[in-house]
């Protein structure tokens, strides 16, 4: 299944992006606000770090739980809009990560990319939904 069929499908139905980006948000939440905490000496990155990158997931799917209840002719502009705050979130992920580079591990670089990595592709997605819903 390719890219464009994928949009195609999420087309009939947008709301389901801000599902998946809510329950994404949570499990990024709970795995660096307790996973990584717990296990920090692996990771590298400082529970104050990681709490502040998990506190944003928190707002994030808030965000994304009142996008799929609310009934509006302006779903594009609501993905779009986390999809802005998924890269931004992305770019402080990596900031934060070189700020800790004297402490961060190689496991902790892989988390914090692979992470990145399912974030910039949700965001990409929503942004080529945004743009269908939003086209004449």
């Amino acid at each position: 299944m390719d890219l464009n069929t994928i949009i195609k499908n999420i087309e009939f139905n947008p709301k389901k992006l801000f599902l998946i980006d809510g329950y994404g948000a949570i499990v990024s939440a709970y795995l660096l606000g307790v996973v990584l905490v717990s296990l920090e000496h692996y990771f590298g990155i400082p529970p104050s770090t990681l709490y502040i990158l998990a506190s944003l997931p928190i707002l994030f799917a808030v965000y994304d739980f009142y996008c799929y209840r609310k009934t509006s002719d302006k779903l594009g502009t609501y993905l779009q809009g986390i999809a802005i705050v998924n890269i931004l979130y992305c770019c402080l992920s990596l900031g934060l990560a070189f700020y800790h580079l004297n402490t961060i591990t190689i496991v902790g670089w892989i988390y914090i990319l692979i992470e990145i990595l399912v974030v910039i592709t949700l965001a990409i997605l929503e942004f080529k939904v945004a743009k269908q819903i939003k086209s004449p």
